[in-house]
């Protein structure tokens, strides 16, 4: 059994062993693959894990042995799922072994815009509160949560779980999601978009990305929000236009706007987000803990394990 890594380093930068994956056959690790260089890496390889490197319909036509594409993550839309289907090839992912990590990431995003973190951080090793006569020092507003209302668009794993932090902070929680009111923990009360849009102090993305939420937030639905509103990314890129977001930061139109994740990975350095002194852009990190890639990790296992065993699970292209 031949297994092929496209691009291994984006996971496991080298804190981690393979060895999982190596238990079941001869493993062959590559840092990145280029579009270029797909069909050269994976060889003869009967199972080919991949996290971003795409396997479209022209390259899965291509393949050779390939029975089984294990994502090296949750979203699978780098794997054209028909193509790949009509070859007989599996493809499952990796649900949920992030959860806690984007959550966390979200309220870090959310509590220094709130609180100012970075900028008294840097204020204080500057000497402003050393130079200041007085015991404290600050010169940005500190915005209290207790009180103050998040919409949260998609309340799956991730979107609940931030829902829940947002409960324990004394938030009121209103969601746009699929769910029935009956099916809500108390304190989480169902909305429509246009209320999340209007009602919100803070606005938090979790939804999938398809044809529907694609630049969900745009010149249109910024209209709508509040001015001191913080909008919140930590789902897909896509979900936002970000040039009608990088306008509206700089007009004035919204509070701030907080993003893990960019239309374009890795951004062009001329995006107009990045000139905006209220956009807060981490790039693509909030789900890299190591606790949240060791379980990644253990997934991929259990995926490939029972895929040999003659019982796949976590299959998304049935």
């Amino acid at each position: 059994m031949k297994i092929v890594v496209m691009d291994g380093k984006g996971v496991n930068p080298g804190d981690m062993s393979w060895k999982q994956i190596q238990q079941f056959g001869e493993l062959i690790v590559y840092e990145r693959t280029a579009s270029e260089e797909i069909i050269d890496h994976v060889g003869d390889a009967e199972i080919v894990l991949t996290n971003k490197t795409v396997f479209d319909e022209d390259t899965i036509a291509k393949l050779k042995n390939v029975k089984y594409i294990g994502l090296l993550a949750t979203g699978y839309n780098v794997v054209d799922l028909k193509a790949a289907s009509k070859r007989g090839i599996v493809v499952t992912n990796i649900p949920a072994y992030s959860t806690d990590s984007v959550a966390q990431m979200t309220f870090a995003h959310i509590l220094n815009v709130t609180n100012h973190v970075d900028h008294y951080a840097r204020a204080s090793r500057d000497g402003e509160w050393s130079r200041c006569p007085d015991f404290c020092y600050w010169d940005k507003p500190l915005v209290e949560l207790a009180g103050k209302t998040i919409g949260i668009i998609g309340l799956g794993n991730i979107g609940m779980k931030v829902a829940n932090i947002a409960l324990n902070f004394g938030m009121n929680v209103i969601a746009y999601t699929s769910k029935e009111p009956k099916e809500l923990p108390n304190g989480i009360n169902k909305a429509s978009i246009d209320n999340i849009l209007s009602d919100s102090d803070i606005i938090s993305l979790h939804c999938p990305l398809t044809k529907q939420t694609r630049e969900l937030i745009n010149k249109d639905s910024i209209a709508k929000m509040k001015r001191s509103v913080i909008v919140v990314n930590t789902g897909r890129g896509p979900l936002v236009n970000e040039e009608d977001v990088a306008n509206a930061l700089h007009n004035g139109l919204i509070g701030a706007y907080c993003a893990d994740v960019m239309c374009s990975e890795p951004p062009s350095a001329d995006n107009p987000l990045f000139v905006e002194q209220n956009a807060y852009i981490t790039p693509h990190v909030a789900w890299a803990s190591k606790e949240a890639r060791i379980r990644l990790m253990d997934i991929a296992e259990k995926n490939i394990h029972s895929f040999l065993s003659g019982k796949p699970i976590n299959v998304v292209n049935i």
